[in-house]
């Protein structure tokens, strides 16, 4: 028999054939995947940015504008306060955008068809991952440069409607704090204000508390604001003498709050509009200030510990036993003083809003990997499902976030954990979850 004859068995393959797990994507199923995330992204960004923009945007141009304020110097606010918008928004619609595209795919067996041309699991979470990372990038640059950039442009202009229109700075049931003046304000209608509370320190060093049942906010232009006062109670005391106090009703009293004060009170950046540059200085500086001003506390607190122990071992026949009383008080003092100093809220504050530049930003890569593992559990989804999972799933994640920085600031509890933890657990369920389908 000839050999060239030979028949191949039937499960035989060619020698050049790929096996079917080796193979990798190609450039066009790789460009038209990302361009349906990214066009899915696109209308999921323009959804959270409505939401955004009105909650945070519209309602601060309402207030500008009842107070006669030009439209167009409004409109420049709005355009300043953009950039702040975009970095919360980015990392939500990377999640919804990228459950609508799965969800699409997944209905459509587009998957299915994929899986079956030999491409891996692994390999789906490539374009999604590009993109993610690709719209994480953008965000933290926007959070980054453009806020501040945004943020300083906002206290100019704001600087300048403040001094055509002081009457700004006061607000319905609101508390405003200047200088060296806190004033409280209840219901407010027009130029009218009920239950005004003012708490200040006057020229003499002194505390002085002034209450009215209803004042009228008058507008001084470049002088400041002042505010009519009747039916006033004023009380004044020495901080060091407690019963040295003096107090008087008036009719009529009129209370400026200057120019400058004004100023000074718009003048100070928040930590949520520093860059990350200027958080980090600012945290180290003030944790170096911290844990001097800590050292010298825990001298005072193991003095107090060691006057309270000799105190104890003396016993009564010793005249240190009767101080024994204001030893432990001391101690004590002490030691609360240490506990508040470490739950100090400014450096907290500065630590929270330094990881939440890299958390919320960088948050677009948890949402991505967790968006492809629930669309590939799925047995049939598509884009509606996925729209309205992404809601649901941005929902509890802002709960998280918003949860765990309110339990850091009043508890002293992990600012990294406290921001960092909604990423983890979407990042868990994601991996989670893909090893699931893998396995399935």
């Amino acid at each position: 028999m000839d050999p060239s004859l030979t028949l191949r068995p039937l499960d035989a393959r060619p020698l050049d054939a790929q096996p079917l797990a080796e193979r990798t994507m190609s450039l066009t199923l790789f460009k038209y995947l990302v361009r349906d995330t990214l066009f899915s992204f696109t209308v999921s960004f323009l959804f959270f940015f409505a939401i955004f923009f009105v909650n945070q945007l519209l309602l601060m141009a309402q207030q500008v504008l009842a107070k006669q304020v030009p439209f167009y110097q409004v409109a420049l606010l709005v355009f300043y306060a953009i950039p702040q918008i975009i970095a919360l928004s980015a990392p939500f619609a990377s999640l919804m955008g990228t459950l609508m595209t799965v969800g699409r795919l997944n209905s459509d067996n587009e998957i299915l068809i994929m899986l079956s041309a030999g491409l891996s699991h692994r390999m789906i979470f490539v374009p999604a991952l590009v993109v993610g990372l690709a719209i994480s990038i953008a965000s933290f640059l926007a959070n980054d440069i453009l806020l501040p950039m945004g943020t300083i442009q906002y206290a100019r202009l704001y600087r300048r409607i403040l001094l055509s229109t002081p009457a700004l700075e006061l607000e319905p049931n609101s508390i405003k704090r200047f200088r060296d003046t806190i004033i409280i304000t209840g219901p407010v209608e027009g130029r009218a204000i009920e239950n005004v509370v003012i708490i200040d320190r006057t020229g003499d060093g002194e505390r002085r508390v002034i209450l009215a049942q209803n004042a009228e906010l008058m507008d001084g232009g470049r002088e400041g604001l002042s505010l009519d006062l009747n039916g006033a109670f004023m009380q004044s005391a020495r901080e060091m003498i407690r019963n040295d106090y003096d107090y008087a009703f008036v009719d009529f009293l009129r209370y400026w709050v200057p120019q400058e004060d004004l100023m000074q009170a718009i003048s100070a950046i928040s930590p949520n509009q520093m860059s990350s540059r200027d958080l980090r200085r600012e945290v180290r500086e003030q944790g170096e200030d911290l844990l001097e001003r800590l050292n010298n506390k825990y001298y005072l607190y193991y003095s107090s510990a060691m006057y309270l122990e000799d105190s104890l071992r003396r016993g009564p026949p010793h005249h240190a036993w009767n101080q024994r009383e204001s030893n432990l008080e001391s101690f004590t003092s002490e030691a609360r003083e240490i506990v508040e100093m470490n739950r100090e809220r400014g450096i907290i504050l500065h630590q929270l809003e330094f990881h939440k530049k890299f958390s919320i930003p960088f948050g677009a890569l948890s949402f991505v990997l967790l968006a492809v593992s629930l669309g590939l559990l799925a047995k049939k989804s598509g884009q509606t499902v996925g729209f309205i999972l992404g809601v649901i799933i941005s929902f509890i994640f802002w709960v998280m976030l918003m949860v765990g920085q309110t339990v850091s600031i009043r508890t002293g509890y992990s600012p990294f954990l406290a921001i960092w933890m909604p990423n983890l657990v979407a990042f868990a369920v994601g991996v989670l979850l893909f090893i699931k389908r893998i396995l399935r």
